[in-house]
């Protein structure tokens, strides 16, 4: 479930302003999940979706 919602928030991010864990993290909460920045890194990690910096397009 947070897996998923963390992978929808990614898809539908700009491409030339990607989200960082951080602010997905903020963005979680404020809809009322409990969830830690480096919480959110490992299921990026788990899910093969690169970090915001290699996610970004010019």
């Amino acid at each position: 479930m947070i897996k998923e919602m963390i992978k929808q928030l990614i898809s539908d991010e700009d491409p030339k302003k990607t989200l960082s864990d951080q602010k997905i993290a903020e963005i979680l909460v404020s809809q009322g999940i409990t969830i830690s920045r480096r919480t959110v890194a490992k299921y990026r990690e788990e899910m093969n979706i690169p970090s915001s910096g290699k996610r970004k397009r010019y």
